[in-house]
């Protein structure tokens, strides 16, 4: 069974999806949506999930440094719940909060630039959140 992470903004969402074995996590694309209108990405969702065959999602949970919730980690709850509802699959809320300076920092040390880290930083976001939950649980295996 595969997992797809969702790194979701109010104007992209970044997507990466675990290989088989749940070991890595591979960026796939950013989708632009529109966050008012929460089905707008259902369909190219839709068609990730049915060809990675995917049976769980994680989805990044911004919570404030200090652990509350704010808005945006608001958005990741509905958008979850939307998921589970409309895509039949389980969702896991996994903090993110240094998801995106992550990924800006490996991003800076391969010398990429400015226009380039910009069309890529959700996917790698996406990538960072899904890994850090395949790292978790591999290591409840062990």
């Amino acid at each position: 069974m595969k997992t797809i992470g969702l790194d979701v903004g109010s104007k992209t969402i970044g997507v990466a999806v675990s290989d088989a074995l749940g070991w890595t996590a591979q960026g796939i694309k950013t989708i632009k949506w529109d966050e008012q209108d929460i089905f707008s990405a259902d369909t190219e969702l839709r068609e990730i999930i049915d060809e990675h065959e995917i049976g769980k999602a994680v989805i990044g949970f911004p919570k404030n440094m200090n652990g509350t919730i704010g808005e945006r980690g608001k958005a990741s709850q509905a958008f979850a719940q939307h998921m589970e509802e409309v895509h039949d699959i389980p969702t896991v809320l996994w903090d993110e909060r240094l998801s995106t300076v992550a990924a800006e920092r490996v991003l800076l040390e391969a010398d990429m630039s400015r226009k380039k880290r910009k069309k890529v930083i959700d996917k790698m976001a996406a990538v960072m959140i899904l890994q850090g939950y395949l790292d978790q649980e591999n290591q409840k295996g062990v």
